[in-house]
């Protein structure tokens, strides 16, 4: 019963998202009313993760999707391209100007994972964007020698940035399992493991279970990072139990998709699954908080949709996996 009521507020929110489509091109960002803010510049991660929820939505056999697919594909391809030095602008003003220049990793991963879902979808452009995308990930952004990602460079790419992050890395895994199945490529299946190894296999587990999400060049965990800005919206101090779950649900997919799967992958993702509800989740207060302390207690207490999005998805991955009804059981409290 709780997936067949999930399912049926898609409608509802496939209509709420296409508030966001830009005449101009592109989508843009909604205020707390579901209203576009004229103040806010356009994102690409928006852009992008806008493009990939169409494409689900052509996918799933919404008979209108398509041409808002294929919006988006024409505004990563144009308006957010670095025609000069290749890539994308993680931001552009309203008379097409970035807003920064820097290449960041995190946008890049949503800009693979856009293209890999439009050309599922078979909109116009997307193959060509995905041929694109994954190039610049494969040669800008992964680092073999860590087997991990970068996270950011120069808008010429000659300089790479000190910070190694987790969510980063984390949004890379996620778009290396759809250009897998997209390209055919073992490899994307595999760099995606080795993502999962290290940040999940040795660094998570050896935090019991919290995920150190920032770290230095040589990957070393930085655990004061941001101390005394708990709630920097892109890199906070302590663990993000939403991230948690995330992980959670991409390791089931990982798996999934592997023909030898590693037992601790299971292990893991029960794991990271059952550390965020200790954390995080109470029965006094609805919602789960933003981050927490290293000792597990709450820090920054504002809640999120997308947590809560995350957690009911990484309980229906482990439900599908596992078919124990204490995931089903969280579906239904949390859906």
């Amino acid at each position: 019963l709780p997936f067949v009521v999930l399912l049926e507020q898609q409608p509802r929110l496939l209509a709420f998202a296409r508030r966001s489509v830009r005449r101009a091109g592109g989508f843009v960002w909604l205020d707390d009313a579901g209203n576009p803010d004229p103040d806010m510049p356009l994102a690409l991660w928006i852009n992008a993760r806008m493009t990939y929820v169409f494409a689900l939505a052509h996918l799933g056999g919404d008979p209108d999707a398509l041409p808002l697919v294929n919006h988006g594909v024409d505004a990563i391809s144009t308006l957010f391209h670095d025609d000069e030095h290749g890539g994308w602008f993680a931001q552009i003003d309203e008379h097409g100007e970035p807003v920064g220049d820097t290449k960041l990793c995190y946008e890049h991963a949503f800009v693979v994972l856009a293209a890999s879902a439009a050309s599922a979808a078979g909109a116009d452009g997307a193959e060509a964007l995905l041929a694109e995308a994954t190039d610049i990930h494969h040669r800008m952004f992964w680092d073999a020698g860590t087997g991990r990602c970068v996270e950011e460079r120069s808008r010429d790419w000659s300089e790479v940035d000190g910070y190694r992050g987790a969510n980063s890395n984390m949004h890379t895994v996620e778009a290396y399992l759809f250009a897998a199945d997209m390209t055919g490529n073992a490899v994307w299946r595999e760099r995606a493991l080795a993502i999962c190894e290290r940040i999940i296999g040795i660094h998570a587990r050896s935090h019991g279970w919290r995920i150190p999400e920032h770290y230095d060049h040589d990957w070393i965990p930085i655990p004061d990072y941001n101390q005394d800005q708990p709630a920097d919206p892109v890199r906070p101090f302590g663990a993000t139990p939403g991230h948690a779950f995330e992980w959670s649900r991409l390791l089931v997919h990982l798996a999934a998709s592997l023909d030898d799967p590693r037992p601790w992958m299971e292990e893991a993702a029960e794991a990271l699954f059952a550390r965020a509800v200790d954390d995080a989740v109470s029965d006094e207060f609805p919602g789960i908080p933003y981050t927490t302390d290293w000792h597990g207690e709450p820090l920054v207490e504002e809640r999120f949709h997308w947590v809560m999005s995350e957690a009911v998805l990484a309980a229906s991955a482990l439900h599908h996996l596992t078919g124990r009804a204490m995931y089903a059981g969280f579906v239904e409290r949390w859906g």
